[in-house]
């Protein structure tokens, strides 16, 4: 019961590490407000979570609309009375138009930007508050490895997103301390999640074999370090970037 009494909004919930996140956490003692632009998946997070004996409520939220996400923290505030933990997992990699600058579309570019990092001002700008009302909170960022290191296969509409985050993160951090507010990002490797589908198995192999633990990641490899980011285990850790990659960074290509 390591968040008992908590209260957690997190971010694409729906599918992959949100929905693990959302289980998890859940399994831990949070409340859970599941937002998700898939109302299908989403209402089907709560359900699990309703199933193993937790509390969750469904949030349906385009973090690229303001408004939307105004609405989820409302949603979140009116059925559990606070807000404790702002998890921001929701994101977009479209391997089939996030290409290198030369080849980049507006379209693309402004799109990838507004639910990768727009999103995630729109959370902290309505949650923060809600968390200064109880004093202090978590803010756990969802970033990517690609931040952290260039590519050959170029996808830099989001490698610039998460870059950005990161950045964001440690403002954060610095802003909102002397409110006792923890801001820290995570950059996850490769992550065998429904992201992922376009994998076929030689691909999946491959990248296994480069990955010095010899794996994937599994969602739950970054809810658990979600876990201890959200929860008061962490209490002197902010603005802070935690790679979970098995290895990969410190191998290098």
């Amino acid at each position: 019961m390591r968040l008992d009494g908590k209260v957690a909004l997190i971010t694409g919930a729906g599918m992959g590490v949100g929905r693990a996140t959302c289980l998890l956490f859940a399994a831990e003692g949070s409340k859970i407000v599941a937002a998700d632009i898939n109302q299908e998946a989403g209402e089907e997070t709560v359900h699990l979570i309703k199933e193993r004996g937790g509390e969750a409520e469904f949030a349906r939220c385009d973090v690229a609309d303001e408004q939307e996400v105004k609405q989820a923290v409302e949603t979140g505030v009116k059925a559990f009375g606070k807000l404790d933990i702002l998890y921001n997992n929701a994101g977009v990699l479209w391997r089939d138009k996030d290409v290198e600058v030369t080849r980049t579309d507006e379209s693309t570019w402004d799109s990838v930007m507004a639910i990768n990092l727009k999103g995630t001002v729109w959370v902290c700008k309505h949650g923060i508050p809600e968390l200064i009302k109880q004093g202090g909170g978590a803010i756990v960022n969802i970033g990517s490895g690609t931040a952290l290191m260039g590519f050959t296969t170029a996808q830099d509409a989001y490698t610039a997103s998460k870059g950005a985050l990161a950045s964001l993160t440690r403002s954060m951090a610095v802003v909102y301390a002397k409110d006792g507010i923890r801001a820290n990002i995570i950059h996850p490797g490769p992550v065998d999640t429904p992201m992922q589908k376009v994998w076929d198995e030689e691909t999946r192999q491959a990248i296994s074999e480069w990955v010095p633990l010899g794996r994937l990641a599994t969602a739950e490899d970054i809810a658990y370090c979600g876990l201890f980011l959200a929860s008061d285990e962490s209490a002197y850790i902010t603005g802070t970037e935690i790679i979970v990659d098995g290895g990969i960074m410190v191998k290098g290509r």
